[in-house]
């Protein structure tokens, strides 16, 4: 019998899950304009499947319109293609829906677009645990723990070039099991949505070899933790990069260092919404390689934000090179909130005319439930997403926690391990 083809469409949803619909493939054309219908309370699907929480019940229906820009049809050999596309969440009017994360970052772009003529430029660095490399005692960076892995970053890496998400490196990380993969810069939107198919096209690569790769920033409480690192810089109207200047400190311009100061001022309520799980703050402690204060430091990966060096004597090359890593972020956030908040809260820094050294080092909360508290209090924070979108966040992720009461640390990693 011949087979008909299926399409997805779907976005990454408040806990961070690429949640959505499918449908036969030849339809696709009349998706494109009409979409697909969707129970508001779809996105309050927790980060384990059950509706823990929702402010909508049964009530209500809005549109998943998918984006034909964001196209991913990669074939495997003995098993169906993997089709998808990435798509916006719209009202029965047609209006961008308020809780859609593509929109809060589509809305964070143009507010810094609009304010300051400048565009994003950035790219996602994530780590995971691939299971179908035996166990072993560690082997970090060595030519040895690559080989072992097989055809598995050869595979991914084939993907995300015929998806159309340009790879950058693929590595072997410090943890037994653990890689990390990297794809070229994009501008805006796009770089949230090569996150989102990168790890869709890791699990779809593993799933072909019969193994399974794990996003979760901590695996179990003694493991080596995973983060999801977000390098930005900004362009021009030319496509001119502006992030870099050598005649101030830390070659930073004027925009890039208040960019930086408004991150630094807002960091620990940001913490909500780019480390939203439980074992985000597992990770968050002291001698993991992960940040524990708001900080910046040049070529410090100890940092909340480090600058990154830029090589070479052609000052224009540096230029190019030039960025800022955002380190306090895992594969629990939705790419889209984690990004836009980044944005929003830089953007205020540029706003204010803060300086770096205007701010103090605030130490990151040590849980999910203190970084809650701090982001339910910020007056930023419920402009950026809206009052309503704001509630609604803290309570689904407070009914997150709540559902992970009774359990100690192994257990509570282990069940995130599972499903991210």
């Amino acid at each position: 019998m011949q087979r008909e083809q299926i399409v997805f469409v779907g976005t990454s949803d408040l806990s961070g899950h690429f949640r959505g619909k499918s449908f036969a493939a030849a339809e696709l054309p009349a998706r494109l304009e009409r979409g697909v219908g969707l129970a508001p309370t779809n996105m309050f699907l927790s980060a384990f499947g059950p509706i823990q929480m929702t402010p909508f019940g049964t009530l209500g229906e809005v549109f998943l319109i998918p984006d034909p820009a964001t196209r991913v049809s990669v074939a495997f050999d003995g098993s169906a293609t993997e089709y998808f596309l990435l798509g916006d969440i719209v009202t029965l009017e047609g209006a961008p829906w308020e809780y859609c994360p593509r929109q809060v970052l589509r809305r964070s772009l143009d507010r810094l677009k609009a304010e300051t003529g400048l565009k994003l430029l950035a790219a996602f660095e994530q780590e995971f645990i691939y299971s179908g490399v035996a166990a072993h005692p560690a082997q970090p960076y060595e030519l040895d723990a690559y080989r072992r892995q097989g055809l598995f970053g050869e595979t991914l890496l084939a993907a995300l070039r015929q998806a159309g998400v340009v790879p950058d490196s693929f590595l072997s990380e410090f943890g037994p099991q653990q890689f990390e993969v990297t794809v070229a810069p994009a501008v805006g939107l796009r770089a949230a949505d090569d996150a989102v198919i990168t790890r869709e096209l890791a699990q779809a690569v593993a799933f072909r070899m019969g193994q399974r790769v794990s996003f979760s920033p901590l695996p179990e409480p003694s493991a080596a933790s995973n983060g999801t690192h977000i390098h930005w810089s900004f362009l021009d109207e030319d496509d001119q990069p502006v992030l870099y200047d050598e005649e101030r400190p830390w070659n930073l311009s004027a925009l890039g260092s208040q960019f930086v100061a408004g991150i630094l001022h807002h960091l620990p309520a940001l913490c909500a919404v780019t480390a939203p799980s439980l074992p985000s703050y597992y990770r968050l402690r002291p001698n993991r390689w992960a940040p524990v204060q708001s900080d910046v430091g040049v070529l410090d990966r100890g940092t909340a934000l480090r600058i990154c060096p830029a090589v070479g004597s052609d000052a224009s090359q540096r230029a190019r090179q030039f960025n800022v890593e955002f380190r306090v972020a895992d594969a629990t956030a939705s790419p889209y909130l984690a990004l836009a908040m980044v944005v929003q809260a830089g953007l205020d820094g540029i706003r204010h005319r803060w300086t770096i050294d205007s701010q103090k080092r605030q130490p990151l909360p040590d849980s999910l439930e203190n970084a809650l508290q701090l982001l339910q209090s910020s007056e930023s924070a419920a402009q950026w997403l809206g009052a309503e979108v704001l509630a609604a966040y803290v309570r689904f992720k407070r009914a997150e926690i709540k559902s992970l009461e009774n359990f100690d640390e192994s257990e509570i990693c282990r069940r995130y391990a599972e499903v991210y």
